[in-house]
């Protein structure tokens, strides 16, 4: 069976690096992020069980 060709350690912590970076924007811009709420008037549902 052939080896796989073992990674440059310099691409793994590159990879690792961006991978880190991109992780920890994402999480900022997700706590970051708070939707508007939207004025809408809820609508009262009365509901009439036949049991």
């Amino acid at each position: 069976m052939p080896q796989m060709m073992p990674l440059n350690w310099l691409n793994l912590y590159i990879y690792f690096y961006m991978l880190f970076w991109m992780m920890m924007i994402l999480n900022f811009y997700m706590i970051l992020y708070s939707p508007q709420k939207l004025s809408i008037k809820k609508i009262k549902l009365n509901l009439i069980w036949k049991w």
